[in-house]
């Protein structure tokens, strides 16, 4: 049955190419809007493929132009946006606060003042467990303090506080925000993953292209936490959970602005990520211990029962999925979407759509 058109805001990125086959799949409609600076076009194909049935169109173009996102907003009859457009890498959110603040504090911003424009007034937004820092307890419940330590995840406050202002001053917004923890994992065609620009900030990426050999071993930071093993814990999520996670807070919308936790609710150690990439690959990854990076805290994992009680979601898919998962698009995909098949080569580099 159909459900309506949904606006992503870049979607053809990791999480939300796999947001767009998980909604087709659901019977919506999906409409994305990317600038494609940090992500491809062949992953727009490929969802295509993924869903030939469904309806999938996009548009090239920058969040901050306003009137551009009006026009595309009204003229799509968009029903309810899914906010994913943002800059996430906290190293250089240090060195470019200016960049994130525009890109996620002013791109939030336009945004809602297009969708106001437009007469849409639903949106489920990306948001990030970075705005708990260092949380006092665990797991981490959505009333814990919000007490970001780098610009990021300060961009990400204040993005949450500009939709809950917007949603306490008209009664007709629903805004769900998303605060999920850590993403890993690909579709299990192996043809949708995560397609980082230069060499990975985050952990389970790295793992893979250490195990696909593009670099020597994997660089532990520290293991003299008080964890089990040392290492850092941390809540990693299947990406398909997380995207089903998203589609339910869309098919449950409610008045006012609300934050929900997406985790698992159980913490791994970078030890056991390892350990869970190396059972997915058949041999042993190789590592070293080096010194602890500045800002990482010992662990954090998600309370994510709100989001069994408000959206009827839980996490589904174990570590060993997600590292298989994972492994199969890196070695599907050794060069990410840089390397394309005659089937995967994309449009012409105009905004258009993708009929289906």
């Amino acid at each position: 049955m159909p459900q309506g058109t949904a606006l992503l805001t870049g979607g053809a990125g990791y999480i939300g190419s796999h947001a767009a086959v998980d909604l087709l799949e659901a019977g919506w409609d999906v409409v994305v809007v990317d600038d494609f600076s940090n992500s491809s076009r062949v992953a727009l194909d490929r969802v295509a493929q993924l869903v030939p049935w469904g309806r999938l169109r996009w548009h090239r173009g920058d969040v901050c132009d306003t009137a551009w996102l009006t026009d595309v907003l009204s003229g799509e009859g968009v029903d309810a946006v899914v906010h994913f457009a943002a800059l996430k890498a906290v190293g250089e959110s240090v060195a470019q606060p200016l960049r994130y603040y525009r890109v996620n504090v002013a791109g939030t911003v336009s945004l809602v003042t297009a969708m106001e424009a437009a007469g849409v007034r639903h949106m489920v937004f990306s948001s990030s467990c970075t705005v708990y820092g260092a949380p006092e307890e665990l797991p981490v419940r959505e009333s814990a303090p919000r007490q970001a330590t780098n610009p990021y995840g300060r961009t990400k406050i204040a993005a949450e506080d500009i939709l809950a202002d917007v949603a306490a001053a008209d009664p007709r917004w629903h805004v769900t925000l998303l605060r999920y923890f850590n993403p890993v994992g690909a579709h299990p065609s192996g043809r949708l993953g995560e397609d980082p620009n230069g060499i990975p900030n985050n952990l389970m990426p790295y793992v893979m292209q250490v195990a696909a050999r593009r670099h020597p071993y994997v660089r532990v930071f520290g293991d003299d936490y008080p964890t089990r093993d040392g290492t850092g814990v941390r809540d990693y999520i299947h990406v398909l959970d997380l995207v089903a996670g998203h589609r339910a807070a869309l098919e449950a919308p409610q008045p006012g602005c609300r934050a929900v936790n997406l985790g698992t609710g159980e913490g791994h150690t970078v030890l056991e990520v390892i350990a869970a990439a190396s059972r997915a690959i058949g041999r042993d990854i190789p590592y070293r211990v080096v010194e602890r990076r500045p800002g990482d805290v010992a662990a954090t994992w998600a309370d994510p029962t709100l989001a069994h009680e408000a959206l009827g979601w839980r996490a589904e898919r174990d570590l060993d999925a997600m590292a298989a998962d994972h492994y199969r698009w890196q070695a599907q995909n050794p060069d990410g979407y840089a390397t394309t098949t005659s089937e995967d080569t994309p449009a012409e580099d105009t905004p258009a759509d993708l009929p289906r």
